[in-house]
C-alpha cells in the first residue's frame, strides 16, 4: 500500500526513462507528463490535436526548464492513428519504459461512433488503449522495468459490461456508457497483470483513479446537458480537487518502488473523492476474472490486436 501523504517529492529520478502519456495536452495527463519530465524522463505527449499538443509542449517547457519532451500525434478514437503512432515509435527503435493510458471522453450527450464504428466512449477509453498497449508491447518489453498505468474512474461502480450491448446499439445512456468504459479499464489492467504473472514477466500493470478532479473532461463531455451534469457543476467547488492532486495516483503507480502489479490506486479521502494516493478496492464488478478474460478476447477481436508473449 502507498505511504500516507505520498507527494511528487517522493518521485525517484526518472532519468533515462521514456514515457508516453495519452491525452497529455491538459488535465491529469498534462500534470503527469510535466512531473515525469521534471524528474528526468523523456516524455511523449500523445495528443490528437496538433495545435493543443504544441501549446501543451510550450507550456511544459516553460514551466519545467530543461525538460525533455515531444508531441506525438495520437487519436485514441482511431485505430489507424494508434497503429501509425506505434509504427513510428517502432521505426525509431524506441525503448518505452512507461505507458500511461489516460485519454478519455465522458458522458457524451448523444451516442457517437468512432471512425471504426465503436461507441465513442467505449472505443476511446477502453478499446483504443487496449490496442495501443498491445501494439507498443514490444517496445515496453525491451525496458528493464516497464509499467502500464491505466486511468479508470469512480464511475466504474455503476458500470456493467453487457457483451450483447458493448457499443450501446440497443440503448444509449451517457453515464451508463461512461461507467462501462471505466469498468473496462479496470478489468483490462487486472487481466493484463494476470497474464504477465502467468508468463513470469516483469511488466507492472496498475489501474488508478483520480477521485473527483477538476479537468476539462467535464466540459468536453456532459457540458450542461442533464441533471447529473448540472449537479456536478454545482458541487464541483466542494468535492473536486485540482488536476495536479488528481494526478497523484497516476504518478504513484508510474514511479513508486512500492507500486505493485494488479493494484488499484486512488485517493484516501471521504468516498475516495480526493486525498493522497493509497491502494483502494474497486467494486465487485471490477474483480470479475471471468468477465475480464472474456473482455480481453472480445477486445482482441474488435481491434484486431493480438498481444505478443508477455514473458
Amino acid at each position: 500500500m502507498a505511504a500516507r501523504k505520498w507527494t511528487t517529492e517522493q518521485i525517484p529520478s526518472q532519468a533515462g526513462r521514456t514515457a508516453l502519456v495519452t491525452g497529455a495536452n491538459s488535465g491529469i495527463g498534462y500534470q503527469a507528463a510535466m512531473e515525469l519530465a521534471r524528474h528526468g524522463a523523456h516524455v511523449l505527449l500523445g495528443c490528437r490535436n496538433g495545435a493543443k499538443g504544441g501549446a501543451a509542449l510550450e507550456r511544459l517547457l516553460r514551466e519545467t526548464p530543461g525538460a525533455s519532451a515531444e508531441v506525438v500525434e495520437l487519436d485514441m478514437a482511431s485505430l489507424a492513428s494508434i497503429r501509425a503512432c506505434a509504427r513510428r515509435l517502432a521505426e525509431r527503435g524506441m525503448v518505452l519504459d512507461l505507458l500511461i493510458n489516460n485519454a478519455g471522453v465522458m458522458a457524451l450527450p448523444t451516442r457517437e461512433l468512432t471512425p471504426d464504428g465503436f461507441e465513442r466512449q467505449f472505443g476511446t477509453n477502453h478499446l483504443g488503449h487496449f490496442a495501443l498497449t498491445g501494439l507498443l508491447m514490444p517496445q515496453l518489453l525491451t525496458s528493464a522495468a516497464p509499467r502500464v498505468v491505466t486511468v479508470a474512474s469512480l464511475a466504474h461502480r455503476n458500470g456493467k459490461i453487457e457483451f450483447d450491448n458493448l457499443q450501446s446499439e440497443r440503448r444509449y445512456k451517457p453515464w451508463d456508457a461512461y461507467g462501462a468504459s471505466k469498468l473496462a479499464n479496470i478489468l483490462f489492467a487486472k487481466e493484463l497483470d494476470r497474464r504477465v504473472r502467468a508468463a513470469h514477466g516483469r511488466l507492472l500493470s496498475v489501474a488508478v483513479h483520480p477521485g473527483v478532479s477538476a479537468t476539462n473532461i467535464i466540459e468536453n463531455g456532459p457540458g450542461s446537458n442533464g441533471l447529473k451534469a448540472v449537479v456536478l457543476k454545482l458541487v464541483a467547488p466542494i468535492i473536486m480537487q485540482p488536476d495536479a492532486a488528481g494526478a497523484l495516483p497516476t504518478l504513484y503507480a508510474a514511479t513508486s518502488p512500492d507500486a505493485r502489479g494488479g493494484e488499484y490506486v486512488g485517493p484516501d479521502g471521504f468516498m475516495e473523492m480526493k486525498g493522497w494516493p493509497v491502494e483502494v478496492q474497486p467494486r465487485a464488478n471490477g474483480l470479475d476474472t471471468a468477465v475480464g478474460a472474456r473482455l480481453w478476447t472480445v477486445s482482441e477481436e474488435l481491434t484486431g490486436v493480438a498481444y505478443p508473449a508477455l514473458g
